[in-house]
């Protein structure tokens, strides 16, 4: 019996054994979901809290780059007193430094050491031996660009003279025949868009009244009209705004700036910022030194419309060839002292007119020479910072970037900052204040001071 029951008990043993084998093994598996679980989790956690640091130092390495931004062009006519001597010698009128133009290698000493070397070959010093210099764990990137060098199509919802001045210079940078094409296509709803509805469409959008604006410019430009209902006649019809432009983007809503319109007029490269020829920012003057060929183009056709160089493409081709090679002679240097400079080389005179007249660009003559000095300047208040905060991880890089447009109009100098530290440093101790009242009267009259860096016009952040 003993032996019939070792045989049975032997199985019965085995079978036990592999149960529990079964129950091990299933307990392993389901131990090792749970840590996969557990580890994706852990992962996915810790990669987001790393992503949300990064993307914090990333933003403030922006916000850094806007303010040094800021000062650097602060502090540009304290600089260009410096040089005033020089010119005064030679009897010339000193001009604006265009120190924004170098900004990415000016601010390298405060940037990542890839970037202080651009400082380095820039001055010659080695940012490396100073004292709170660099940026450790990323990095910036930052371009500044001049609003006044470009078309201001918020003029339109100025005066009536700001809305002559902005419709000539639009009819004068869509004049040249090469641009016929783009005008005599259908958009992406059917409709049919010219020069002159366009234009007409840019100013109205603006302008806060429902009158129609005629850019005709072989007649009296008349508001007679009502506004046109084009509008209203799309799929998803909307109204005009009848008020200043808040953004660049709000063209995009405008009657005719289709994608071709946008791409040939309006931002040709939108990776380079200073290509761009619209602006909704600006004083309303344009300046001829910063100003790109295109644009002093269309600005030179709005005051001498009947001009040889706005009707023959041949001379248009010159004359952008000649301003650019002037442009790369000097590398950035400002070509005129003033207006008037300007005016005298388009008529073939002074340092520059020679040279355009020895390419076959012939003399402007001017409608009115007074009127058209009134739209152009030779300095520049206006100005976007473009700041890109980079912080580099393992496999992946955060980057934030900041576009902030800021208005030094009444932003004080440097100097006068320093006198007025050095005029609070020399006077005499005054009493606290007793009341509460007066003390956050003061706090609210000196917020409202205007600050050397500018006042904000624009901000966003991406």
């Amino acid at each position: 019996m003993n032996a019939l029951r070792a045989p049975k008990r032997a199985r019965h043993r085995r079978r036990e054994g592999g149960v529990a084998l079964i129950m091990v093994l299933g307990a392993i598996s389901v131990m090792i979901v749970m840590l996969a679980e557990f580890q994706d989790d852990a992962g996915s956690e810790f990669a987001a809290a790393t992503a949300a640091r990064d993307s914090v130092q990333a933003e403030y390495m922006a916000r850094s780059a806007l303010n040094l931004s800021r000062l650097l062009v602060a502090a540009e006519p304290t600089m260009r007193q410096a040089i005033a001597p020089l010119f005064a010698l030679a009897q010339r009128t000193v001009p604006q430094i265009p120190v924004w133009e170098y900004a990415d290698r000016i601010l390298a000493a405060f940037n990542g050491k890839e970037a202080s070397q651009d400082f380095l070959g820039l001055s010659g010093l080695d940012p490396s031996q100073g004292k709170n210099l660099g940026m450790h764990g990323g990095s910036f990137e930052v371009v500044i660009v001049d609003e006044d060098a470009k078309i201001n199509v918020n003029m339109g919802a100025s005066n009536e003279i700001a809305h002559i001045r902005l419709a000539r210079q639009l009819m004068g940078r869509m004049a040249p025949p090469q641009y016929s094409p783009l005008f005599e296509r259908p958009d992406s709803t059917g409709n049919y868009s010219d020069r002159l509805s366009i234009c007409s469409a840019l100013i109205d959008w603006a302008d806060p009244d429902e009158q129609l604006y005629s850019c005709d410019l072989t007649a009296a430009p008349s508001s007679n009209a009502v506004e046109d209902g084009w509008y209203q006649l799309l799929s998803k019809p909307y109204r005009r705004k009848n008020a200043p432009y808040d953004s660049l983007e709000e063209l995009h809503m405008v009657r005719g700036v289709t994608d071709d319109y946008w791409a040939t007029f309006v931002d040709p490269d939108p990776t380079n910022p200073r290509k761009r020829e619209l602006t909704v920012w600006g004083q309303g003057t344009i300046n001829v030194n910063t100003a790109n060929p295109l644009t002093l183009f269309a600005i030179i056709c709005s005051g001498a419309p009947q001009a040889e160089l706005c009707t023959d493409p041949g001379q248009m081709q010159t004359f952008v060839t000649g301003v650019m090679m002037a442009q790369g002679m000097t590398m950035g240097a400002p070509l005129f002292g003033s207006t008037a400079d300007f005016i005298a080389t388009m008529k073939g005179q002074g340092m520059l007119g020679p040279m355009l007249s020895a390419l076959g660009m012939k003399p402007i003559k001017f409608a009115s020479e007074s009127d058209f000095a009134k739209s152009i300047s030779t300095e520049s208040k206006v100005f976007s910072i473009y700041a890109v905060g980079v912080v580099k991880g393992y496999k992946r890089e955060t980057r934030v970037r900041i576009h902030a447009v800021v208005d030094f109009r009444a932003a004080p100098t440097l100097a006068n900052l320093a006198s007025a530290v050095a005029g609070a440093a020399g006077a005499p101790a005054t009493p606290k204040p007793s009341s509460t009242s007066s003390t956050d009267a003061n706090a609210l009259q000196a917020a409202l001071q205007p600050s050397i860096g500018g006042q904000i016009l624009h901000f966003t952040i991406q």
